[in-house]
């Protein structure tokens, strides 16, 4: 019963994750990538300039460079590690370029969506903002399109309920232990790991978004930093075949070997896991920017564009070469994507899978933070601030329940449920996207007038 119940979600989230999901993201990501004037690329040095500059006080609950961190902590989490490993078993090397497509079209989404969020937020009674889908729809369309909000709101509850994560590493930790003592009831042990997690999260979801910002703040910068280390020594220990693994991503990205329809796997493949990865055009990140204290819609853009130049671009690309180099993506049984990524590490340093366990351990942890501030943001544009409160218990005890099912139901849900988001955000990001252009014209019009009068001054006696 449970297996034909996974066999038909695994087949609906083919279906509505393939063509459609791949024409939104990447067919909309790249007409918002041309039409803002690639964005994404033309402005990084201004993003980067604002994200070392002091913030201004604001209307706010964190910073914008605090956003940035708490939608990287989600970000970068399983689907930089399994996501990955997931995408190279599947889709072979080429599907990693095509993550790296959709990281530079990401950004430009996420820009839009930064900007969106700022200029379209709602505020409560007691000055807190609200952002997201729902509420850009809501403050900017007529009211026919609230249906629309509603149903992006139901599917970014379930959407962002960390099924892949509480699996995920819930596998790891099994695999780990089972590599030192045998496990003679795996199902219990894996009943006992989602408790643990659950209860981690309990303690930080809490104290809410700033609570969230302030550990993702700490712990995005160790966990990205280690998990350099951890790859640049795999490297350089296998330097010599550095050339071939990106040789091999370039090469397998368009190969014809099996026909068109086999290349256009490779790149729905990549562009698929990529939805998992950076979240752009999910509406996940304009949940969380727009609780930034940021008043200038176009900054919040410009800073939260820089998330999957980080995840998807960065980490990414640091997973698939540790697993080409030491890994085996051939003849795996199942979509283990964690198990390919730890055996990796573990044939290339010693220790590897336990260092990494760790590292896994603080990505999926950080989030699942993230995610139960999405889901609960939705939930009180539904049901108020009574039912965000009853959502955020019913968020820790599904992590209870993931981590117990099978991975193919899991995927099959996690997706299905980020695409039904994905629709409304990038018909929203679409339709909006003069608004956008709009406001950053504005914007590089006052900065090249703060410029000059800046000169101006600096040149009198």
């Amino acid at each position: 019963m449970l297996q034909s119940i996974s066999d038909i979600l695994t087949s609906i989230a083919d279906a509505v994750c393939g063509f459609p999901l791949f024409a939104a993201l990447i067919g909309g990501g790249l007409y918002l990538f041309f039409y803002s004037g690639m964005v994404s690329l033309r402005s990084i040095p201004e993003a980067l300039r604002i994200l070392r500059t002091r913030q201004s006080a604001g209307s706010g609950e964190i910073s914008s460079a605090q956003a940035l961190a708490s939608v990287v902590a989600a970000t970068v989490g399983m689907g930089n590690i399994a996501g990955v490993a997931i995408a190279l078993v599947m889709g072979g090397p080429g599907a990693i370029f095509w993550m790296w497509i959709s990281a530079i079209v990401g950004m430009s989404t996420k820009f839009h969506e930064g900007v969106l969020a700022i200029k379209y937020r709602t505020f409560d009674s007691d000055g807190r903002p609200y952002g997201g889908t729902m509420h850009i729809i809501r403050n900017s369309m007529s009211g026919r399109w609230r249906p629309l909000a509603g149903f992006f709101a139901v599917a970014g509850m379930f959407g962002t309920l960390c099924i892949m994560n509480a699996n995920q590493l819930t596998e790891a930790v099994v695999a780990t232990v089972g590599s030192v003592t045998e496990v003679h009831d795996p199902v219990m042990l894996k009943l006992f790991i989602g408790i643990a997690i659950a209860s981690v999260v309990t303690l930080v979801v809490i104290g809410g978004v700033k609570r969230i910002a302030s550990v993702a703040s700490v712990l995005v910068p160790f966990m990205v930093g280690a998990y350099f280390v951890m790859v640049l020594y795999v490297i350089l220990t296998n330097l010599s075949g550095v050339p071939e693994a990106f040789a091999s991503i370039f090469r397998e990205a368009f190969s014809l070997r099996a026909g068109w329809g086999a290349l256009a796997g490779v790149a729905i493949i990549g562009a698929r896991r990529a939805a998992l990865v950076n979240d752009a055009g999910v509406g996940t990140a304009s949940i969380m920017h727009g609780t930034s204290s940021c008043r200038e819609p176009v900054r919040e853009g410009l800073v939260a564009m820089l998330g999957p130049a980080i995840d998807s671009g960065f980490v990414c690309t640091l997973t698939a070469i540790a697993i080409l180099l030491c890994g085996d993506i051939t003849g795996t049984d199942g979509v283990k994507g964690l198990t390919v990524a730890m055996d990796a590490f573990g044939n290339a340093i010693p220790g590897g899978r336990y260092m990494l366990m760790i590292i896994v351990a603080c990505f999926a942890m950080s989030s699942m933070f993230s995610y139960s501030f999405y889901g609960r943001r939705c939930a009180h544009y539904l049901f108020g601030p009574r039912g965000e409160k009853i959502y955020v218990w019913f968020f820790i005890a599904t992590l209870v329940v993931f981590a117990v099912i099978s991975l193919d139901a899991a995927v099959g849900l996690c997706d299905l449920f980020y695409a039904f988001m994905v629709f409304p955000t990038m018909f929203t990001l679409l339709r909006l996207r003069s608004v956008v252009r709009e406001e950053y014209r504005r914007y590089f019009s006052r900065r090249k007038e703060s410029v000059v009068g800046l000169g101006s001054m600096a040149g009198k006696p």
